[in-house]
């Protein structure tokens, strides 16, 4: 009982560090594509060293068919990043993180596809109610909020749709443990990152001030290095129905930043929206009492 309490705190933790990204990224005077190749080193250190310290050896010669997949799957994280840190550029921190959200309910739409499964009722009500949520965060057509709202919702989505391809290529990924998996993503995005920030505007790191270096070493090292850790750790020892429970704290404290912190507005309607996405996707994520255990 005591691991798995350890391991509820430590997914908790995690889920609360990722809600607060949002507010380092503001404080980063860099383009998007830069913060997140130095994200992406400084992860890839930093999990690299854990598992040299763990002695976690990687057998490539076990992974070698799923690399392909892995390097793919860091490009679509890699650009996922810059996609939702364009989205809080544009619109507030709540809004872009509830957009954001709805890669599960991409994930629920794609999978009958891929995978042969079949969208019942409690699927199709879930895609529809979290539909009508993305449609209220919007404003409900209201033009008055201006051209930037609408950007940073549709970079919202747009990463909520590379990180759905995430998760769906990870379901392809079979014999790779979490961390490892995390570590060759981070390489791949690293590795995609460099050149696309090389044409897209160089390096610009020395035009960062005291604030913003410490930010940026925040969201690498700890947003991303310590936080993935602690996730895949926590994971290992927690069932899924708990996990999925717990993984909403992000978007909770995220909303909670963005209010309270950043004095970001949200409207009722938004409110609602985002009501329909957490509330509805969440529903989609539990099984029901009667579904056998694996």
């Amino acid at each position: 009982m005591k691991i798995l309490k350890d391991a509820r705190l430590q997914l908790t933790l995690s889920m609360v560090v990722f809600g607060t990204i949002g507010l380092f990224v503001r404080n980063i005077g860099l383009p998007s594509g830069e913060i997140a190749l130095y994200r992406a080193i400084m992860a890839t250190v930093l999990v690299g060293f854990v598992l040299l310290f763990t002695k976690q050896r990687i057998d490539f010669t076990k992974i070698k068919k799923e690399l392909p997949l892995l390097l793919l799957s860091g490009v679509a994280m890699g650009f996922n990043w810059i996609l939702l840190f364009e989205a809080y550029n544009y619109t507030t921190v709540s809004v872009a993180t509830l957009s954001y959200y709805f890669a599960p309910v991409i994930v629920t739409l794609v999978c009958p596809l891929l995978f042969k499964e079949k969208m019942g009722v409690k699927q199709w009500l879930c895609f529809v109610f979290s539909t009508v949520g993305i449609v209220l965060i919007t404003g409900l057509g209201d033009l008055s909020a201006g051209s930037n709202h609408f950007k940073g919702i549709a970079f919202g989505l747009g990463a909520a749709c590379l990180y759905a391809t995430v998760i769906l290529l990870n379901k392809f990924i079979k014999g790779v443990q979490g961390l490892h998996r995390t570590f060759l993503q981070f390489i791949a995005a690293t590795a995609v990152l460099v050149p696309y920030v090389a044409l897209t505007g160089g390096c610009n790191l020395g035009s960062l001030d005291v604030k913003g270096i410490v930010c940026l070493l925040v969201v690498g090292l700890v947003h991303t290095g310590v936080t993935y850790c602690l996730y895949f750790s926590s994971l290992k020892e927690l069932p899924g129905q708990k996990a999925a429970i717990l993984s909403y704290a992000d978007p909770l404290v995220a909303v909670l930043c963005s209010v309270v912190i950043l004095h970001e507005t949200m409207t009722v309607w938004q409110f609602i929206g985002g009501a329909l996405i957490l509330g509805f996707t969440l529903w989609n994520e539990i099984p029901p009492k009667n579904a056998k255990k694996i």
